[in-house]
């Protein structure tokens, strides 16, 4: 018996392995797959305010809370003796985030990605007006509102 051997078996072996190592590859990299990490951190001077974003209670400074999207935030952070603050603070997209790049970093890339942004608040004390002043301010207003007196507010 004589064989010929026309390359064919050696040909399906080589594209059977590449098949193969597509497939485990494609299995891998949709078990290992990326993601992006998001953080968003508030500390304030000095600490112990209490914050909420967007209207959800975060904690007390620092706080941190994790988020999905990005764009503008409303940060409003209370303490005793200080100025209420409200803040709005556009968070922006890192580079890896723009449109065909995000789903290269969600789902394809291999490792964690982490995306950490820090606030920082200077709380002002706040000051409260002397009784007198209060006072005499109501009374002048009072008599101006008896005599038809209207006047914008301070």
């Amino acid at each position: 018996m004589h064989r010929k051997n026309h390359g064919t078996g050696k040909s399906r072996i080589t594209v059977s392995r590449c098949a193969r190592s597509l497939a485990v590859s494609l299995l891998l990299m949709a078990t290992v797959s990326g993601c992006v990490r998001r953080r968003l951190t508030v500390r304030t001077s000095p600490p112990g305010a209490v914050v909420s974003v967007d209207n959800q209670l975060i904690g007390t400074t620092p706080a941190a809370t994790s988020f999905t999207y990005y764009g503008t935030r409303e940060i409003r952070i209370e303490k005793d003796g200080y100025r209420t603050e409200t803040v709005k603070r556009r968070i922006n997209p890192p580079w890896y985030e723009y449109p065909g790049l995000d789903f290269i970093a969600e789902t394809l890339w291999p490792w964690e990605i982490r995306d950490e942004r820090i606030i920082d608040v200077e709380l002002v004390p706040q000051t409260l007006e002397p009784v007198d002043e209060v006072l005499s301010r109501a009374d002048e207003l009072r008599a101006q509102s008896r005599a038809g007196v209207v006047t914008a507010p301070h």
